[in-house]
């Protein structure tokens, strides 16, 4: 029976272990997430690892071919405990999977209400935490917004925001 287990893989090379653990025949699961971060004047978007360096691995566990994971190009080791991996719930991966698209990107939360407080994820407006004042039956999301003295409101979509920390 195959179990999922958390991989720790060398920093930047996600993509390289993948690749690798993909040619060995092990399934993979690499949840990532849009992050969008302003460089200079201009907001670049790019594709991050949800969990950074880390990602899952799923094993038959009656096989015990564990160990030659930690000596694959791209994997800095399996996690372990007392010198033994251990499996991870089963109730977690799904759940995380079904957070995601096919492609393993994380999807936006679907659970915004009026009265929330967000943090805009795109555009200008990046990192700026403000409180949602009505969504429309179309699920476009009015936010206003006091930005230098002035008073605003703006239209965003759901995937532009997430409830703030």
């Amino acid at each position: 029976m195959n179990y999922w287990y958390l991989i720790l893989f060398k920093p930047n090379s996600y993509r390289f272990a993948e690749c690798n653990l993909h040619r060995q025949g092990f399934e993979t699961f690499l949840p990532i997430q849009k992050v969008t971060r302003r460089k200079a004047f201009r907001f670049l978007s790019d594709f991050k690892p949800l969990f950074p360096q880390y990602m899952f691995v799923s094993i038959n566990s009656d096989l015990a071919v564990w160990r030659s994971l930690n000596s694959m190009m791209g994997v800095s080791r399996l996690v372990s405990f007392e010198g033994k991996p251990k499996p991870l719930p089963l109730q977690f991966i799904s759940g995380l999977m079904l957070r995601c698209d096919a492609l393993g990107v994380l999807l936006p939360s679907k659970s915004l209400n009026e009265g929330d407080s967000v943090e805009m994820l795109k555009g200008r407006y990046v990192n700026f935490i403000a409180t949602v004042d009505t969504i429309d039956p179309e699920q476009r999301i009015w936010v206003p917004m006091d930005f230098m003295g002035q008073k605003t409101r703006t239209q965003l979509t759901a995937d532009q925001l997430q409830l703030a920390k």
